[in-house]
């Protein structure tokens, strides 16, 4: 644990400005460290932070997470994460988190909703993927647009239940929304970091597949 640690903190520097940002970011809770999670801020420090699911503009209508909800992920997608941010900037673009670890019973209330696993989880007896903290969902921002919270043009919005919104459409999704779906793919995969073939914005880091036991972590 410490000697991963060590490394986050290594991959804050490499990324640039990044050991002020993470003097910047609030200590973890016993139960985020115990579980190996780090605040992805302390691991992208240039990343917008827009979890969906602490407001209600997401697919429930419904808040979901605290206000103050934290983009958590475990310590092994620290390294994929810097290395993808640091790809993309050298294009003027940046991560934009719009879900990282998800609580259980989150994720049964999401399914409650739409219990479709083609496209919600079906929440099970173990953890993985988003409820281990080893995927997350994203999209991305380019600094070249008018105002900080303007996104590059994908195709569809987050949770779009509709074919639009797989990895790699094409029908209805135009020439640039796929290369710039192409672009984040590639900054993920060079973090190893594998897109989800349903949803243009899922990635999953190591062991996502892998059941773990259910976590009792809060995001606040």
């Amino acid at each position: 644990m410490a000697v991963a640690r060590f490394l986050v903190a290594l991959l804050l520097v490499i990324v640039g400005g990044a050991a002020r940002a993470y003097a910047d970011v609030p200590p973890l809770s016993a139960q985020a460290r115990a579980a190996g999670f780090v605040d992805v801020r302390s691991v992208v420090p240039n990343a917008l932070i827009d979890l969906r699911y602490a407001t209600t503009n997401n697919f429930t209508h419904v808040q979901l997470y605290p206000a103050d909800a934290r983009c958590l992920v475990h310590e092994s997608m620290a390294h994929g994460l810097a290395s993808a941010a640091k790809a993309l900037a050298a294009t003027g673009d940046f991560l934009v988190f719009w879900d990282c670890y998800r609580p259980h019973d989150v994720q049964v209330k999401m399914f409650n909703v739409v219990p479709n696993p083609a496209w919600v989880a079906k929440p099970g007896n173990y953890a993985k993927s988003h409820e281990s903290g080893r995927s997350v969902d994203v999209t991305m921002g380019n600094t070249a647009e008018q105002c900080p919270r303007c996104l590059v043009d994908m195709g569809t919005d987050f949770d779009d239940f509709s074919p639009r919104a797989t990895a790699f459409a094409t029908d209805g999704v135009s020439t640039g929304q796929q290369t710039n779906r192409r672009r984040l793919r590639d900054a993920m995969s060079a973090g190893g970091l594998s897109v989800y073939s349903g949803e243009w914005w899922h990635f999953d880091g190591p062991g996502s597949g892998t059941q773990r036991p259910i976590l009792d972590v809060p995001v606040d």
